[in-house]
């Protein structure tokens, strides 16, 4: 299935586009003020916008309201940049169809494995590629079991008993005992206290474990 790119720039340049876009390996949306509000930005894949458009009112503001989404300006050798917005790459033009359509492809796929291989937990981010907790700019190295363990908490929305952990990380291994687990989240406790002075990370119950939801204004 092909990657569906949402393209703002000028009139020019996106009949240019249009006129190729059967030598692309992505499909092309266009830009338009007037259909942007009912598009719907789960089918979008990536963003180009050309350098000459960005920082159009009406672009800047669309562009702000797309979350999560690679974005790549195209740009001509000798175009200025003075650009309003973060993007992720930058094509420069003269390039072949070729180049272009690789360029693209390579952005939204570099995108999509580093969004999965991040999880946001509050204030905190999973790195799954270095195993890392991060906060800001400090972090610790943390075990595939204390990932498991980290994200189980925090996805569901009540306390998890010792005997779920179990289940759900451990396998019920052969080894595992519930003092495994304590001994475990005590570890994991002390590593977040000793580095982001956190005392409430993990949070303990009567009916368990879990993680604090910091709720999103």
């Amino acid at each position: 299935m092909k990657n569906n790119i949402l393209v703002f720039g000028t009139k020019n340049f996106n009949n240019s586009l249009n006129e190729i876009k059967e030598y692309l390996n992505f499909s092309l949306i266009f830009f338009n003020i007037n259909t942007f509000t009912n598009l719907s930005i789960n089918l979008i894949n990536a963003v180009l916008v050309e350098n000459e458009i960005s920082n159009n009112t009406d672009v800047l503001r669309s562009i702000n309201t797309i979350k999560n989404k690679p974005i790549l300006l195209l740009k001509k050798h000798e175009a200025l940049e003075n650009i309003k917005f973060i993007y992720d790459g930058v094509i420069t033009l003269p390039l072949s169809l070729k180049e272009i359509s690789n360029k693209v492809t390579n952005l939204v796929t570099t995108k999509k494995f580093k969004q999965n291989s991040c999880v946001s937990i509050n204030d905190y981010v999973i790195d799954k590629n270095e195993r890392k907790l991060k906060k800001e700019k400090l972090s610790i190295t943390i075990t595939e079991r204390e990932i498991e363990l980290i994200e189980l908490l925090f996805n569901e929305k009540k306390p998890i008993s010792k005997n779920i952990i179990l289940k759900r990380v451990w396998k019920y291994a052969d080894d595992v005992t519930t003092h495994t687990i304590e001994t475990h989240i005590y570890r994991l406790r002390k590593k977040i206290l000793n580095k982001f002075k956190d005392e409430n990370f993990i949070i303990s119950s009567k009916t368990g474990y879990s993680i604090w939801k910091k709720e999103i204004k």
